[in-house]
């Protein structure tokens, strides 16, 4: 029968002020053993349990001498390519004719594992020295512009006190890694006198005790004057605050998802809100993560007298239609350039492509990820279609503008054609490309022609920010700076 401890105690007492253990027993409603064990258990300090053993099943003990084997030869393989229980079990099956469950197999290979556990195994808490940095990146989705983006966050932590950055981009290469970090650091006001990365490809590469870094993280390294440290692969243990940070970030500033105008927006907007994480208390320290960030700082290496550009050039080829060909995307450097050899400048923005003096010719967006689409600026396709009017009903040109507008242009002869887009090209250079379509369309949509003056002065309405709703535009002003014959017209 169990005794509870209460009783037990009870049993004692009673036998320490002399009561007989057969009145102790009635008293209690105990059996007489019980009380003449308790009685006369000598020592009562607590006991750790006993281990729970499972009975090994007569169905794998045939089979004990070969999995000892197995696992006592993987201690000289390389932790991935050792058995796991499952492994084991296929083997036990295919090898030798096992026919008994997975259980067994598997408590047998746990329980060996746990027999023959080396004191060098585990993980041990680590410290770390004001100023060191970990580096890592983490996938999160926001809304820019109203699209709804899959982006990756450059991640940047400072575990002797626990600060945390983080950056938005669209993919995660070596000029995203140098963007990213020369945004912290002006930020805080210096750089860290040591990165560390995981076995980064973005960064650099660790193979046993040889590191590849990219040639551009070189530079990086360089013009910073710090040094880098790659964790062993598989090894996030080694590099735990920001993988924390990671999903800590994730969770406490992209949920909900977060809505921005630009990237730009959204990044200047993290940026604040990790400061303002700064002021809450540090896990462990009990105090503001700021106040210890101050060893940080004091630790940091100061900013060079003049900022890092973050950029790749490569020379590449372009096709016969200007087009250049980088990763899975073609970017359009417009058709003057077909079949020649250009300058290309990747940052983690933009593409840049150079003439043979280095001079720009064209900057257009980056685009990470598979896109069937080519990438380029509608402006540099004027002159080609100016020449050629006729192509404008294939062109690039006319995804690009107003419905209104390419339909007023398909009807319209090849003359006229030819004097809209030498009108607008101007506008264009000196206002955009978006707000001089606009007010075309605009215009349109009154029932007027499209003038070069009234369309410039509408643009420009149309390009300067100003608070408020949008309000109706009386065009007829415009009227006066059209020629008379067209006002008679109209």
């Amino acid at each position: 029968m169990t005794v509870t401890r209460k009783v037990q105690t009870q049993i004692r007492q009673l036998d320490a002020a002399g009561v007989p253990g057969r009145e102790i027993a009635r008293r209690l409603a105990v059996s007489r053993d019980s009380v003449a064990k308790y009685a006369n258990l000598e020592d009562c300090s607590p006991q750790p349990p006993r281990p729970i053993r499972h009975p090994q099943a007569s169905v794998i003990a045939p089979f004990t001498d070969v999995m000892d084997g197995w696992l006592t030869a993987d201690r000289g393989h390389p932790r991935k390519q050792r058995h796991t229980a499952k492994r084991v079990f296929d083997r036990l099956v295919a090898e030798h004719g096992y026919t008994g469950s997975y259980s067994p197999v598997q408590r047998w290979v746990k329980a060996w594992k746990a027999d023959h556990r080396e004191e060098g195994q585990g993980y041990a808490e680590l410290t770390w020295a004001p100023g060191v940095a970990q580096v890592d990146f983490g996938q999160a989705d926001a809304i820019i512009a109203g699209r709804q983006t899959t982006l990756q966050g450059l991640v940047v932590t400072f575990p002797h006190s626990n600060m945390r950055f983080v950056q938005m981009f669209g993919g995660h290469t070596s000029e995203c890694v140098c963007e990213g970090l020369s945004r912290v650091f002006t930020r805080i006001g210096g750089a860290a006198p040591v990165l560390v990365f995981d076995n980064a490809t973005e960064a650099g590469r660790r193979r046993g005790t040889e590191i590849t870094e990219s040639v551009l993280f070189s530079h990086f390294k360089e013009h910073y004057r710090l040094q880098s440290r790659y964790c062993n692969p598989y090894s996030g243990h080694e590099k735990g605050s920001v993988e924390n940070a990671v999903g800590f970030l994730r969770r406490n500033l992209m949920v909900p998802i977060p809505h921005a105008a630009s990237l730009t927006a959204l990044n200047a907007d993290l940026m604040d809100r990790c400061d303002r994480l700064g002021a809450t208390d540090h896990y462990r320290a009990k105090v503001p993560i700021a106040d210890l960030f101050a060893d940080d700082r004091a630790a940091l290496l100061g900013l060079p007298g003049i900022a890092f550009d973050p950029v790749t050039y490569q020379r590449r080829r372009a096709d016969k239609d200007g087009r250049v060909q980088i990763h899975d995307t073609y970017y359009l450097a417009g058709p003057a350039w077909g079949s020649r050899d250009l300058t290309v400048g990747l940052r983690a923005y933009t593409i840049t492509f150079l003439d043979d003096e280095n001079r720009t010719i064209r900057v257009l967006p980056c685009h990470y990820g598979h896109t069937s689409q080519t990438v380029f600026d509608p402006a540099s396709l004027i002159a080609h279609v100016i020449g050629k009017p006729a192509s404008f009903g294939q062109s690039l040109l006319r995804t690009r503008m107003p419905q209104a507008v390419a339909d007023w242009l398909d009807a319209a002869d090849a003359p006229g054609r030819r004097a809209f887009l030498r009108a607008i090209d101007q506008p264009i250079r000196d206002i955009g490309f978006d707000p001089v379509l606009d007010a075309a369309a605009s215009i349109l949509a009154q029932g007027r022609a499209p003038e070069a003056a009234s369309i410039s002065m509408l643009a420009h309405h149309l390009a300067e920010p100003g608070p408020g709703p949008a309000r109706h535009i009386d065009l007829s002003v415009y009227d006066q700076l059209a020629p008379a014959t067209t006002r008679e017209a109209s």
